[in-house]
C-alpha cells in the first residue's frame, strides 16, 4: 500500500490544501493528513476543530485519515508506515524551502521520499496566514476555505 502523508498545521485548511490533498489522492492509496505541532506558531483554531474540520471534508473517503503529531514529520511517517510525504508549492520561494527540508528528510530517512505538487493558479495566492488575518479582521473568507470550515469558525470563540 502506498501510504502518504501530508503534513501541515492546517490552521485552518484551505481551498489550496484541499486541491494538492484531491490531486495527491490519485498518486496514493492512503493520504494521512498529519497536523504537526510547530513550536514557532501558536495556531488560532483549536487542534479538535482542525480535525474535525478535515473529517468532515473528507468524511466520504476512506483513503483520507487525519492524525496530530509532535515531533519530526519523518518519525511520524515511520510511525504510520508512510514512504511519502506530500507537499504543496505555490511560489519558487516555496520549493526553495520545502527542498531544503525533504533534502534533510532524505539524509534523515533515505526511504521516505517528498513529493512536490504545484497549486492551481487559481489556489496560489491563498495561504493560512492570509485567511486567519482576514477573519481576524471581520473579513469574509468563504472564497479561500472549504464550506464545512465557514461554518465551523463561526462556532469558534476566537
Amino acid at each position: 500500500m502506498r501510504t502518504c502523508l501530508f503534513p501541515g498545521t492546517f490552521d485552518p485548511i484551505t481551498l489550496g490544501h484541499t486541491d494538492v490533498i484531491n490531486r495527491g489522492l490519485d498518486l496514493f492509496d492512503k493520504l494521512v493528513i498529519g497536523i504537526g505541532y510547530n513550536s514557532n506558531k501558536k495556531p488560532m483554531f483549536p487542534l479538535e476543530e482542525r480535525i474535525a474540520w478535515i473529517r468532515e471534508i473528507y468524511k466520504d473517503d476512506h483513503r483520507v485519515e487525519v492524525a496530530a503529531y509532535e515531533g519530526l514529520t519523518i518519525d511520524f511517517c515511520k510511525k504510520i508506515d508512510a514512504r511519502y510525504i506530500l507537499r504543496g508549492i505555490r511560489y519558487v520561494s516555496d520549493f526553495e524551502y520545502e527542498k531544503a527540508i525533504a533534502d534533510v528528510n532524505r539524509t534523515i530517512a533515505p526511504g521516505i521520499e517528498t513529493i512536490f505538487l504545484t497549486c492551481v493558479p487559481e489556489y496560489s495566492s491563498i495561504a493560512s496566514t492570509l485567511v486567519r488575518d482576514i477573519y481576524r479582521n471581520g473579513g469574509d473568507v468563504s472564497s479561500f476555505v472549504p464550506a464545512a470550515v465557514l461554518e465551523g469558525i463561526k462556532k469558534v470563540n476566537i
